[in-house]
This record gives C-alpha cells, sequence and structure tokens, in this order.
C-alpha cells in the first residue's frame, strides 16, 4: 500500500491507525521515492487477527516528497490491511540544547545522512569548511582488513571517517544517530563511548527523530557482529537504551 506525501522539507508526525484482518507481521517504509537508499522510517510490528494499532512517525526532516509503503512481510503485498485513520500533526521547532558549532555540526550531520544512499566515496566539506567527512567504501586497519566500525572521529580535528558499505544500508536516523555520536567525541574531546553516545543520542532526541530507530542504532552492529559483542558491549547497550526510555523533552 503505497501513500504519496508531499512533505515539503517539512517536520511532522503521522499518526496512521492500521488495522489487518488477521494476524501478520506488517512492515513501514517511509523514504524519498527519487533517490535510492533514503529511508526515513522503518518499522516491522506483529498485529493479532483482527487487531487495530495506531502508529506514530516522526519525521524532523524530509525531501520535497515522500512515499509510505505498508505490507505484509511475509507476501510484500497489502491484502488484509486498512487504514483505519491518516493524520498529519506539525512538528514544532526542535529544542537543541548545544553550542552553535555543535547546531551547525548537526545539520551538517543531518545533510549528509539524507544523501549518504547515493553519493559516491569521497571528501565532504560542511558549508563553512568546519567540518570534514571522508565517505570511504570501507573503513580498514592498517593491514587493510575492514573494521566493523561505520565511522570513526580523528579527536584532534573535525573530521570523520565514514563506511558507505555499513551506512547504505541504514535508515537516515540511524546515520544521524552515528554521526552526532562522533561528533560528541570531538567536541566533548573525550574517549568514553558511553559518554558520546548519551551526548549523541541527546542531541537526536532533541532534534525529534523517533526513540525507536535509536534503540535501533545501539542494537544494529552488534546483532551483525555477534563475536565480538562482550560484557562492555552488553552494558553499553543497556546504558543507552535506559537513556532512551528515560528520556523527556525539553
Amino acid at each position: 500500500m503505497l501513500i504519496p506525501i508531499p512533505s515539503n522539507k517539512q517536520r511532522f508526525t503521522i499518526a496512521i491507525l492500521i488495522k489487518v484482518d488477521w494476524a501478520m507481521s506488517i512492515g513501514i517504509k517511509v523514504y524519498d521515492p527519487f533517490v535510492p537508499n533514503t529511508h526515513y522510517f522503518r518499522r516491522k510490528a506483529f498485529l493479532e487477527d483482527g487487531q487495530k494499532r495506531k502508529i506514530y512517525i516522526s519525521l524532523p526532516v524530509t525531501p520535497e516528497e515522500l512515499e509510505i509503503d505498508i505490507y505484509d512481510k511475509k507476501t510484500g503485498g497489502d491484502q488484509g490491511i486498512e487504514i483505519i485513520d491518516f493524520n498529519v500533526i506539525k512538528m514544532a521547532a526542535p529544542q537543541f540544547w548545544a553550542t552553535p558549532e555543535q547546531e551547525r555540526f548537526m545539520d551538517f550531520a543531518i545533510q549528509f545522512a539524507q544523501k549518504a544512499g547515493y553519493v559516491p566515496p569521497g571528501f565532504y566539506d560542511s558549508p563553512k569548511e568546519e567540518f570534514l567527512f571522508q565517505y570511504l567504501p570501507t573503513i580498514t586497519n592498517e593491514h587493510g582488513k575492514e573494521l566493523i566500525t561505520p565511522a570513526r572521529t580523528h579527536r584532534q580535528m573535525p573530521r570523520v571517517q565514514i563506511s558507505q558499505r555499513m551506512f547504505k544500508t541504514f535508515s537516515i536516523p540511524i546515520r544521524v544517530v552515528i554521526l552526532a555520536h562522533e561528533g560528541c567525541h570531538w567536541f566533548l574531546n573525550t574517549r568514553s563511548q558511553k559518554t558520546a553516545d548519551l551526548c549523541g543520542i541527546r542531541q537526536y532526541l532533541d532534534y525529534g527523530f523517533p526513540k525507536i530507530e535509536a534503540v535501533y542504532a545501539a542494537t544494529k552492529i552488534f546483532n551483525r557482529y555477534p563475536e565480538f559483542v562482550g560484557a562492555s558491549q552488553v552494558q553499553r547497550t543497556k546504558d543507552i537504551i535506559q537513556f532512551i526510555d528515560q528520556y523527556t523533552a525539553a
């Protein structure tokens, strides 16, 4: 079931009431229909036979046009799915508590996240040439072996290396939370993953991005590479999810 939305680069939340005629797992994707790998929201949910569920989709950044696809995860079709109600709710301006420099970094990170799915590897400068993103096919160590990190920061200069192979598979919100994390490493001059995690997620949530995508970001890399997951990574994920659960907007 495809629903076009003339989003016009506005901030808003979509509230959809969905009913299914039989038990099924549904998928919901919100994306730019004109360029690839630009998902602004991805979610799956299981609904019981005849169940109705209201789902809220926060879209603090959008392109000129969006498309929503709601479908049966098993068949890919929309048989048995009914949209009972559909509302677009205007979103207030973000209450973003940060320095002007951090705000400019966040704006640059969001702009890059929106195009990272289709631009080629290379160097990308922010408008005032304050920050530099080095978009690499993959991030490797000194021996040429690919690292599992999607991005990493040089703590002595505002430069972030980003893995194209990994970023192309992520939704735009997940890209934003990763870049916000890397920016916090630099701005706070910290090696602490927990400090950068909570700083970046706070900025991400303050901007209005959905909590559920932040949870996905916290678990996605570890789920892909369970052989590298130890006690510290498990605790890191618990800390992130606890912070998200307790977060309230300013």
